[in-house]
């Protein structure tokens, strides 16, 4: 956060804190008066001028400010951040959606904000399969540098947290609550393996609890911070779909990864496609599609970085050569323990992407052989 006064950090997190002020009565506030402090300083037939209605002119001039004690209380903990709308550092993609949070409460690393980003949401309740697929998708999108962003639920959300930091990437997770609090609590240990190596972001203050409406305006942001939003697996009425219809709404890209037709899971996806999503079979089909983006445009003068990607292969060195390793012949993983420097936990790992880029299939009894030369 770029230096500010207690008074002024004060004004911020009160406006913010007001019944009945949404994201975009904040930020239509912001350009009327300037800063917080004037609006909450305003005279009534100022805020009447300035569109409000006679209940939320009432509710600005009578907001009790020690509402503000657990905000001020959690920023002083360690790595814990404010960004506010007008900083320079605010995520420029975040700033170009309809309703912009003007406040974002961050614990982690919050440079990241600004970095290339790819959206992974899905089910709660994936199938094994989707969930292997999350999982392996991830991890090869934070093997070519792309942070993956999701919202920190069950299933797919989470299995995209992991395999990013399996990737041994940054992973971003948007929150449905107060950062004071981690939703699900099953995800408790995750959550803070996230702010390890990444960020978790929320726009709801400190004390925070889960409701229903809350998710839909946190799925805005998983899908305004990043390049697209890819869906792993989801029903045809998932909170994953709202989230991929904001991504389309704020103008970026959309895939879906195809399933079975008797499958419920799926329709969501195949819903997403007859919409215009793109169908995705590999993780490098979502790759090559962002690496034909003009990304420098989407970023600000500081970060301009792009996506390490080999149009010919898509391979990092490490999976090129695991792969010349592979014969056409089933070949066992001990026998690629052995004939590398990856170990048995790696090697199974590298193995699935390869898998599931086509390039290796896998045999009976554990063995796998390759299909595809380089």
């Amino acid at each position: 956060m770029n230096n500010i006064s207690s008074d002024e950090l004060a004004s911020w997190l009160a406006l913010w804190r007001v019944n009945g002020v949404g994201a975009k009565t904040y930020v239509s506030l912001l350009e009327k008066f300037a800063t917080p402090e004037k609006v909450l300083s305003a005279s009534a037939s100022a805020l009447r001028e300035a569109g409000l209605n006679a209940t939320l002119v009432n509710a600005i001039q009578t907001f009790d400010k020690t509402e503000i004690k657990l905000d001020l209380a959690w920023l002083s903990g360690d790595d814990c951040h404010l960004m506010r709308w007008t900083d320079s550092d605010y995520p420029t993609l975040l700033k170009e959606i309809s309703d912009p949070p003007p406040i974002l409460f961050i614990r982690g690393d919050h440079s990241l904000l600004n970095e290339l980003q790819l959206a992974m949401v899905g089910t709660r309740n994936p199938t094994p399969m989707a969930r292997k697929t999350a999982t392996a998708f991830a991890t090869t999108f934070a093997q070519f540098g792309l942070i993956v962003t999701s919202g920190l639920a069950l299933g797919v959300d989470q299995a995209a947290h992991i395999g990013a930091l399996e990737g041994g990437g940054k992973t971003i997770a948007v929150a449905a609550t107060g950062l004071d609090r981690v939703y699900p609590a099953k995800n408790r240990a995750l959550a803070q393996k996230i702010v390890d190596s990444g960020a978790i972001v929320s726009e709801f203050p400190i004390g925070t609890s889960p409701k229903p409406g809350y998710f839909p305006r946190r799925n805005r942001i998983i899908s305004g911070l990043s390049l697209g939003t890819l869906v792993v697996e989801a029903a045809i009425k998932s909170g994953s779909l709202v989230t991929a219809h904001h991504a389309m709404e704020q103008g970026r890209e959309v895939f879906a990864i195809p399933g079975s037709i008797h499958n419920p899971l799926a329709k969501g996806c195949h819903h997403l496609i007859r919409q215009g999503a793109k169908l995705v079979e590999t993780a490098n089909d979502v790759l090559e599609d962002l690496g034909n983006l003009p990304l420098v445009s989407v970023t600000d003068g500081m970060h301009q970085t792009q996506l390490d990607i080999d149009a010919s292969d898509g391979l990092t060195p490490e999976y090129t050569l695991l792969l010349e390793k592979i014969a056409f012949d089933p070949t066992s993983v001990d026998s690629l323990v052995e004939e590398s420097q990856f170990t048995a936990e790696e090697i199974s790992s590298m193995l699935l992407v390869l898998e599931l880029q086509g390039l290796v299939s896998s045999a009976p009894g554990g063995l796998f052989y390759r299909c595809s030369d380089i």
